[in-house]
């Protein structure tokens, strides 16, 4: 597997400049905004990580855990139904007490998922108002080396990764 490299914090001053470095998104062309956004998510990834990780701290991580496991495993269970119902069916006690157990630990930290939905929202929110509306720097328009970091990883996962041909054009423009 690659190496994932963690791109670096940027400065508040370049992170949220002056007003003259915001714009209100063009949303007649959908491309043109995706790219800012996509160009914005890389550039300050680091940033938006710590702007969600900072209110909450250790709960939010211990629940992005749980978040995390509860979805694996939900996905794992949809794709092997048929091994779940043989383990009811052969060990009925047992699937109960998994069940109990299951519940008990994630009823004890319900609080911290609730903190982490409340506290993933908004920053989520934010995020994407400060990358739709933040014009790109030079710097930013020109970052080819982000896409071996996790925002790239995980945008190039989506098909929201631009191309390298798309920054020349609209930096051109």
């Amino acid at each position: 597997m690659a190496r994932i490299e963690v791109a670096p914090l940027r400065p508040w001053t370049d992170f949220f400049p002056g007003s003259d470095r915001f714009a209100k998104p063009d949303t007649k062309d959908f491309t043109k905004w995706n790219n800012r956004v996509v160009s914005n998510l890389l550039y300050y990834q680091t940033n938006y990580l710590a702007l969600v990780t900072f209110p909450g701290g250790i709960t939010t991580l211990v629940a992005i855990v749980v978040v995390s496991v509860v979805f694996v495993v939900s996905v794992w269970v949809g794709e092997n139904g048929a091994a779940i119902n043989n383990f009811k069916k052969q060990k009925p006690s047992a699937f109960i007490i998994l069940i109990m157990v299951a519940s008990c630990i994630l009823i004890s930290v319900l609080g911290s998922i609730v903190v982490f939905m409340w506290a993933i929202t908004l920053p989520l929110i934010l995020i994407f108002a400060h990358a739709s509306f933040r014009k790109r720097n030079m710097k930013n328009k020109l970052g080819f080396g982000l896409k071996k970091t996790f925002m790239g990883i995980l945008l190039d996962s989506l098909g929201q990764q631009e191309e390298t041909v798309q920054k020349l054009n609209n930096f051109l423009d």
